[in-house]
């Protein structure tokens, strides 16, 4: 008994709660978003100014305020094919318009580059990663896929899927449709999203068909995900019946 009296102390001593409590978030969340060749520069800069206006916007601002610690912690990774990734944000606390508009002003200098192939499954699998290397205590961990085509590279979706969710991760969508699909894209792809790629409590998507709706979702999106809210039109929750075969691959 003398000695786990004593142990307590030592871990008081070494982490005490003031310091426990800073690493105490509402959100971890993976801001993983797609730089593969289909990505046109007009996409990738609509997705790009997107996530830069909504980490400005006052709405993010209080929806972060509102939460029960203050503050959420993000990462903005940038994917393509398997080897193709890269953190242009690393993991930053974000907890009051200061540091959402120097997160904001950060991603904005960030280098917008580009890469063949795309790779979800090693999305999700770099996003798990960066979230068991966070160093915050999050309430909840959230992974937030955005991205133009369907899986061609590395490991079925569904693998890569089903293992964040059995760590209890959400997995949620931004499927851009602002294309008209050629011989290399998938039809309705909405519903692969909704299909193959997200899952986990209160998984949703919302998908974005019209230029001028971008910056809104995203900044929707990423309200509904800091506040745990779920619905609403335009937004198919998970638990809608499966229809496709998320293991064909698309060349």
């Amino acid at each position: 008994m003398r000695f786990i009296v004593s142990l307590l102390l030592v871990l008081f001593v070494l982490i005490p709660p003031a310091a426990k409590a800073q690493t105490e978030v509402d959100l971890a969340l993976v801001l993983a978003v797609d730089m593969s060749g289909s990505m046109d520069p007009e996409e990738q800069t609509l997705q790009r100014e997107g996530f830069v206006e909504a980490f400005r916007s006052t709405m993010i601002h209080d929806a972060i305020r509102e939460g029960v610690h203050g503050r959420i912690a993000v990462v903005y990774l940038e994917w393509a094919d398997t080897l193709s990734r890269k953190v242009a944000i690393p993991w930053t606390v974000i907890d009051g318009p200061k540091t959402a508009r120097d997160f904001a002003d950060r991603l904005s200098r960030s280098p917008i580059w580009q890469e063949r192939g795309t790779s979800i499954s090693g999305a999700i699998d770099a996003s798990v990663k960066l979230l068991d290397e966070s160093r915050v205590e999050p309430v909840r961990r959230v992974i937030d896929i955005s991205g133009d085509g369907a899986n061609n590279q590395g490991r079925p979706l569904p693998a890569a899927r089903d293992e964040a969710l059995a760590k209890g991760i959400t997995i949620n969508g931004l499927p851009l449709m602002l294309k008209r699909p050629n011989s290399f894209d998938i039809e309705n792809l909405d519903i692969y999203y909704r299909d193959c790629v997200i899952g986990g409590p209160g998984a949703f998507m919302i998908p974005i068909r019209r230029r001028e709706q971008s910056a809104e979702a995203i900044r929707d999106k990423l309200i509904r995900e800091i506040a745990g809210l779920v619905g609403e039109p335009e937004i198919i929750p998970v638990q809608v019946e499966r229809r496709l075969d998320c293991l064909k691959r698309v060349d």
